[in-house]
């Protein structure tokens, strides 16, 4: 049985008088009747401005509900919106605008300046979008293979990639996602990922079909995440670091709060279990996936009390393959490692072969799926293999380093050597290397050590939160 298309299970509750979407900021909110009138007005805006079908519209928008309108309608009169961040340079976004034919490009009033140097670049006509009046909505309706919005990839290589997200895939996405996370009209999900990134918009479009109501907050602050339980959160979405801050600030609990999904970066199995004692209550569910498809595997409830109450390596995984997923490593090493491809009916970007080709590398064990690092980030030293995510996750378990990051680094007679980056737990009293180097040697080939060792007081992330290796080896060329 086909799943359902995504503009098929948006049509289904937008009659609701329940509030579909609100901010912590915003706490009165749109009603599913009120959102059908404004995303009536965005497809008026859309014809205004001079966007044909066809054309993929960019939008230099953050997560309110006018983008959300924007979003439905352009998906309903075939002009796919591409949401971008406003936080890039020109340069960055330029890339973005260059790869579609729409004639303008539409901006919220607070990002005019970066809108206005975009649009001068590329030769767009500028649109602000403020509020939206109400008008009657056009058809929801698409054929399976039409566009419903473009995502781009958060371009950790340095070159961000278009990805089409279908009707039919989405719908499928929003199925299964919503089982997963366990999301239905009752519930009450709090996103708080960039709206340009599939955590993101990818997640309000899964929550809105599941007929959840969506609470955003325009940036994370310890005071913003307080103010979920006076909202009525019961699913929220968030990243380890997060966790970690909200944990030292003994502002962790939502009592409202049943499920929290979080990705991005593995979670320490110390913070894991300081999370549980904060709220006992609570399921934890890490879901693996891409810009290019997601979720592929997951660390569901069940994994996660097993992994607090027993060997906290099982967090050293991402989990098993979710229903519908079929997931293979191709071209594995003597060691089992290799690419990870996977195949399902909700993947966004597959390739002519019909697998989706991560550029993530890893190795099966015990059924369940374990990251090493990027295809690019392979470090090879004096031809030996060095997979980072492997040094990483022993450096994670050292009681004076709150994170970790290792990349290769150029070197006359090995070729490359492997480096640390490390955030120290107190950067009043920071590990010594020497004992550093003894700890990994404990578990680590002596070539996958760390030859060199550098305290920083924070690693760079991208908008989603990865760590990203190409700045740290950058700095090291």
């Amino acid at each position: 049985m086909n799943a359902p298309l995504w503009l098929d299970l948006v049509a289904d509750v937008l009659h609701t008088d329940r509030v579909l979407f609100r901010s912590v900021d915003d706490p009165v909110g749109w009603t599913g009747q009120e959102l059908a009138a404004r995303i009536g007005g965005a497809a008026r805006l859309l014809d205004d401005a001079g966007c044909r079908p066809g054309q993929v519209v960019p939008a230099l928008v953050t997560t309110r509900p006018s983008s959300l309108a924007l979003v439905v309608a352009g998906a309903a009169t075939g002009r796919p919106l591409a949401p971008l961040s406003p936080r890039l340079t020109v340069p960055e976004l330029a890339r973005c605008v260059a790869d579609g034919d729409s004639p303008v490009l539409l901006c919220e009033p607070e990002w005019r300046d970066v809108g206005d140097a975009l649009a001068r670049a590329c030769g767009r006509a500028l649109v602000l979008v403020d509020d939206l009046r109400p008008a009657s909505p056009p058809t929801l309706s698409a054929p399976p293979d039409a566009v419903a919005f473009v995502l781009h990839t958060s371009g950790t290589t340095g070159a961000p990639r278009r990805v089409e997200v279908r009707q039919d895939r989405m719908g499928a996405r929003a199925v299964l996602s919503g089982r997963l996370m366990r999301l239905d009209p009752e519930s009450v999900f709090h996103v708080s990922s960039p709206f340009h990134h599939i955590g993101g918009l990818g997640n309000v479009a899964v929550a809105m079909a599941c007929g959840s109501t969506v609470v955003t907050a325009p940036q994370f602050s310890v005071e913003a995440w307080q103010r979920l339980g006076g909202l009525g959160v019961t699913h929220a979405q968030s990243v380890p670091t997060i966790i970690e801050i909200l944990l030292r600030a003994n502002a962790f609990a939502v009592p409202t709060l049943r499920l929290l999904q979080y990705g991005s970066a593995p979670i320490h199995p110390d913070t894991l279990r300081r999370a549980m004692a904060a709220m006992p209550g609570m399921d934890f569910v890490n879901l693996y996936g891409q810009t290019e498809g997601a979720p592929l595997t997951g660390l569901l409830p069940e994994d996660h009390r097993e992994a607090a109450t027993g060997d906290g390596r099982l967090l050293g995984s991402v989990g098993s393959p979710v229903d519908g997923v079929e997931l293979r490593i191709h071209e594995p090493d003597e060691s089992g490692v290799g690419e990870v491809l996977a195949r399902g009916a909700h993947l966004f970007a597959p390739a002519e072969d019909g697998w989706l080709h991560t550029g993530d590398l890893g190795f099966v064990a015990g059924g369940r799926l374990f990251l090493v690092g990027r295809k690019g980030d392979l470090i090879i030293r004096g031809g030996e293999n060095v997979y980072p995510t492997e040094v990483e996750q022993i450096l994670g378990r050292h009681g004076q380093i709150a994170e970790a990051a290792v990349v290769g680094v150029p070197d006359a007679r090995m070729g490359e050597v492997v480096k640390a980056f490390v955030v120290p737990s107190d950067p009043a009293d920071p590990p010594d290397p020497v004992a550093l180097r003894a700890f990994a040697r404990a578990s680590l080939a002596g070539f996958k050590v760390p030859e060199s060792w550098e305290f920083v007081s924070a690693l760079p992330r991208n908008p989603a939160g990865k760590v990203l290796r190409r700045a740290l080896r950058m700095e090291n060329r």
